[in-house]
This record gives structure tokens, C-alpha cells and sequence, in this order.
């Protein structure tokens, strides 16, 4: 696996994030910590971010342990600007200036519509679109007045390929694929590229086998990806490779949304 590639030593690898710093929300598990791994490996100061200080800090010992170079900074993302803020203040107090901004943090409640309440609903929302949205708003003039900057945002396969469970959670990612384009007309003649990866079926390392896995039959790919597939395309977009990406949003899903399955 790639994560596995890059914890055994960063020294093969092109650096393409050379220089560079990067805060990666909900970094301590599954996509997030592959992202960590795979831009430290690239020559990135990762800022490593979540709730969890135990997990936090054993992604920072892998990438230390390989050369590589991060940082811990935990963060309760809850919708606020505040928190944001804190967030954000936190991040630049460590490494003086954020040049890359992933927006990974999220949460995801299954269940119907009818099973949705008020305290549901704003909390996905408050997770899902406030805390990116005022990340953003916090971190962007800084990129601004240095004239570059990259934010990549996570959205999902279900913004766009509808099922019959998980409306609130597609909704939240609908509004953050819809963001990724507006902040790319707003921001990127002032040197700021925005795009987002929009992943398919992942299934973390730990887990044997996903019940979502069954959404992934017939598709060219077949199966649930890995979290190093997801990683791969936030290095590109991160990179100057993706010079030319803007407002995109990169479907990395095994062909669940470009390929029609016929049952």
C-alpha cells in the first residue's frame, strides 16, 4: 500500500510539496491520515488535526520516524467560527503560514430523512459545511497576501449519484462541491487554486469488509478503494502538477459515477 510505501522512508519520493505547509482537518484516521502520510512524503510540514490526541500523535511519530515533518494540533470542529478560528491561529502559530488547506473533517449519519431532527440536522451541517466554509475565511487572506495558495476539499460519490438513505449527509457535500467552485471564481485570480476529490466506496485498513461494498458491484473497479487512492489525488491537487485544475472536483470512486452499471 502506498501509505505503507511512504512510512518505510521518504526518501524515493519527487517532493512535489517541497517547502510548503499543510493543515489537513480529521487527519488522525482513514482518508485524512493517508493525506498526512502521503504530503509529508512529498516534503510537507503536515499539521495533523482531530479530536483525538492519542491517535493525532501516533500519525505524527509515523511521519517523524520516516524523516518526514509534522505536527500535532487538536481541534473540536463544531460549526463555530471560534472554533475555526482556534483552529486556524493554532495551525500558523506552528508553522507560521498555511499554503495548503484540506477540508476532510467530516461526519456522517446514515439513516432516512424521517429519522432526522433539528439536533441532527445542524450538526452535519455545522461539521460538514460551517467549519470548511470558516477555515477558509480564516486561512485564504493569508494565501491571499502571499499571492499562492491551495485549499482541497473532500467531497463524495453520493453528492451526485443519489440513494435512498443519507439525504442529509449528500446534501452537506453537495453544498461543499458547490463551494469548491465558487471560492475557485473568488479566490483564484488572486493566486488561490480551490478543487476537491470527490471519493467512492472507501474502506479504512482496519476494516475487513464494508457493507457499502455492495454499491461497488458492476463498477469497473468492482470493489471498495483504499485511502491511498484518495491521497494520491490530494497530492496532485496540492502539487504545481494541477497548475491548471481549478474549480474541479476529481472523482476518485472506481468508476461509481462516470460508468453506467447495469444490473
Amino acid at each position: 500500500m502506498l501509505v505503507q510505501k511512504y512510512a518505510r522512508s521518504f526518501e524515493v519520493v519527487t517532493k512535489r510539496l517541497q517547502g510548503r505547509t499543510a493543515l489537513i482537518t480529521g487527519s488522525t484516521s482513514n482518508i485524512g491520515r493517508a493525506i498526512a502520510i502521503a504530503y509529508a512524503a512529498e516534503g510537507a510540514h503536515v499539521i495533523v488535526s482531530g479530536r483525538d490526541s492519542a491517535r493525532g500523535g501516533e500519525v505524527v511519530s509515523l511521519i517523524r520516524d520516516a524523516g518526514g515533518r509534522a505536527d500535532f494540533v487538536p481541534a473540536e470542529l463544531d460549526g463555530t467560527p471560534e472554533a475555526s478560528r482556534a483552529l486556524a491561529s493554532a495551525a500558523l502559530a506552528t508553522t507560521k503560514r498555511v499554503d495548503v488547506l484540506v477540508n476532510n473533517a467530516g461526519i456522517f449519519p446514515g439513516g432516512s430523512t424521517s429519522e432526522v431532527d433539528d439536533e441532527m440536522f445542524d450538526r452535519v451541517y455545522a461539521v460538514n459545511v460551517k467549519a470548511p466554509f470558516f477555515l477558509v475565511q480564516a486561512l485564504v487572506p493569508g494565501m491571499i497576501a502571499r499571492g499562492s495558495g491551495v485549499i482541497v476539499n473532500l467531497g463524495s460519490w453520493v453528492a451526485r449519484l443519489s440513494l435512498p438513505v443519507g439525504a442529509l449527509y449528500a446534501s452537506t457535500k453537495g453544498a461543499v462541491e458547490t463551494l469548491t467552485r465558487a471560492w475557485a471564481a473568488e479566490f483564484g485570480g488572486q493566486g488561490v487554486r480551490v478543487n476537491a476529490v470527490s471519493p467512492g466506496v472507501i474502506r479504512a485498513p482496519e476494516v475487513a469488509e464494508s457493507p457499502a461494498e455492495r454499491f461497488m458491484r458492476g463498477t469497473p473497479f468492482g470493489t471498495a478503494g483504499g485511502p491511498d487512492a484518495i491521497a494520491a489525488a490530494a497530492v496532485y491537487l496540492a502539487s504545481d502538477d494541477a497548475a491548471f485544475v481549478h474549480g474541479s472536483v476529481l472523482d476518485v470512486d472506481g468508476g461509481r459515477t462516470g460508468v453506467a452499471v447495469v444490473a
